[in-house]
């Protein structure tokens, strides 16, 4: 079985854009849901909708890897979950490394999709001797003395990062040194890496900071649209003065004289 270490996808070289390539694994959900219900046909239009995308974009990223649909018919799904996983390389086995092995560590190593798409974790690792030897997910985790050693016999090229944040960067340099050229980053840092290597960063807090920034924009929309929504109030004048139709005194009407009004009653 082919390892990460013998073959790479040729996205690059057959020049798919970075936004198409972010897009595919959408577009592969999307179809897999789609082949399990054994639906042979897919419309450009249904796709879109369920990847989230619009169709004009659908067929424009489909174009890059040839494939363009039977007008009236639409996609083959099953082709196009071989040509998808192909492209990302998930036809192959991809033996991955995680490297911090506390909550977050140990939920990633039980998670179940990654077997189904093509990716196998070969090793957990820890820096906890407490750690060494207890199993996780079916795993015995090892200590990070070993990790070059587990890199170079299981031939990883793509390397998980789940360490608090002071203890990423030093992670980082060591995964790359012992020739991992991809890694997933879940340390709340930004790690630096050599030209060459390729880093995802998966940061929960920002993502709920974004949301936080939509539901407080929502808010001050739905506050406004309810100031708006209120009737305007008329300014209400003071209450004449008694003894006067508009609050002047009949002194005041002087006419050119200063001593008679300048409306007399007839």
């Amino acid at each position: 079985m082919a390892t990460g270490r013998t073959h790479r996808p040729a996205t690059r070289s057959r020049g798919i854009p970075e936004a198409t390539v972010a897009r595919l694994p959408l577009y592969l959900r999307a179809l897999t849901a789609l082949s399990e219900r054994s639906v042979p046909t897919v419309s450009s239009e249904e796709l879109a909708a369920a990847a989230g995308v619009n169709s004009a974009k659908l067929r424009k990223d489909f174009s890059y890897l040839g494939s363009y649909g039977t007008r009236g018919v639409g996609y083959d799904v099953e082709y196009l979950v071989y040509q998808i996983s192909r492209e990302l390389g998930l036809t192959q086995d991809w033996p991955v490394v995680i490297v911090g092995i506390g909550n977050l560590g140990a939920a990633l190593a039980n998670y179940g999709g990654f077997a189904s798409r093509g990716f196998r974790v070969a090793a957990l690792i820890d820096a906890d001797p407490a750690m060494a030897g207890k199993p996780v997910a079916g795993i015995a985790v090892q200590h990070t003395d070993e990790l070059e050693k587990i890199i170079d016999d299981n031939g990883v090229s793509i390397g998980v990062i789940a360490t608090p944040a002071g203890a990423a960067q030093q992670v980082c340099d060591r995964l790359v040194a012992a020739g991992v050229t991809s890694i997933l980053n879940f340390a709340p840092t930004v790690l630096s890496v050599p030209e060459g290597v390729d880093v995802r960063k998966v940061d929960l807090s920002i993502e709920l900071q974004i949301l936080a920034f939509h539901e407080q924009r929502k808010a001050g929309e739905e506050a406004s649209s309810q100031d708006a929504a209120q009737p305007a109030t008329t300014p209400v004048r003071p209450a004449p003065a008694a003894g006067t139709e508009d609050g002047h005194n009949d002194s005041d009407r002087k006419g050119p004289d200063g001593d008679v009004p300048a409306v007399m009653p007839a």
